[in-house]
């Protein structure tokens, strides 16, 4: 019987990322019905897992019975702590950085990153997605996904999205953002996560 999960997100570059990683298995994964409806939890934790765990719980109490997906994602560079880390996704309004040209919010932090980083000799990075599956407001199971890699000094290719066109993966000697999507999702944290997590759930 076809497994069939929900995944609370409404961004498109992880919805096909996820999508990708499953299509050789025997599950259905599909949006959060009404999404753009539903309050948007505060991601207040200082985790990938914290805020992932608050996600899955609040956004499964929307869909009553049903197995809900929510993830927590982002880049955490070793030059600077462990940062942007859970901030990832709103990076350079969290650093006040300028935006003259009106640049998208992807270039922008890329843009705030490279800035951050122009003296930086240590360019090790890793990618971490930790998804939480729940259940009526129960937390099932949590899996988490990891990417080494280091930082480019500008970027390299118009695949993925984020921080991908500076993320190079030394094994492939290309960044994250010129691998096909297939390769990516082989390779990725995104990927990595949501096959542990299914791994998890075929246990139960």
């Amino acid at each position: 019987m076809q497994r069939r999960l929900f995944i609370a997100s409404t961004n498109a570059g992880k919805l096909r990322d996820f999508q990708a990683a499953i299509d050789t298995m025997d599950v259905l994964l599909e949006p959060l019905p009404g999404m753009t409806h539903i309050p948007v939890p505060d991601e207040d934790a200082d985790t990938f897992e914290g805020n992932a765990r608050l996600k899955a719980v609040a956004y499964s109490l929307h869909l009553p019975g049903e197995m809900v997906l929510a993830d927590d994602s982002g880049l955490e560079v070793a030059a600077l702590g462990g940062r942007p880390g859970v901030y990832s996704a709103r990076y350079a309004a969290l650093e006040d950085f300028a935006n003259p040209q009106s640049l998208p919010a992807d270039d922008l932090n890329n843009a705030c990153l490279l800035d951050r980083m122009a003296l930086a000799t240590e360019r090790s990075a890793r990618y971490k997605c930790v998804l939480a599956a729940a259940r009526d407001g129960l937390v099932i199971a949590i899996a988490e996904g990891v990417v080494e890699g280091c930082l480019l000094s500008e970027p390299q290719g118009d695949g993925g999205f984020g921080y991908d066109p500076l993320f190079l993966l030394p094994a492939w000697g290309v960044t994250m953002a010129e691998l096909d999507l297939a390769t990516r999702l082989t390779v990725s944290h995104r990927g990595q996560a949501l096959r542990a997590l299914l791994a998890l759930l075929d246990e139960q």
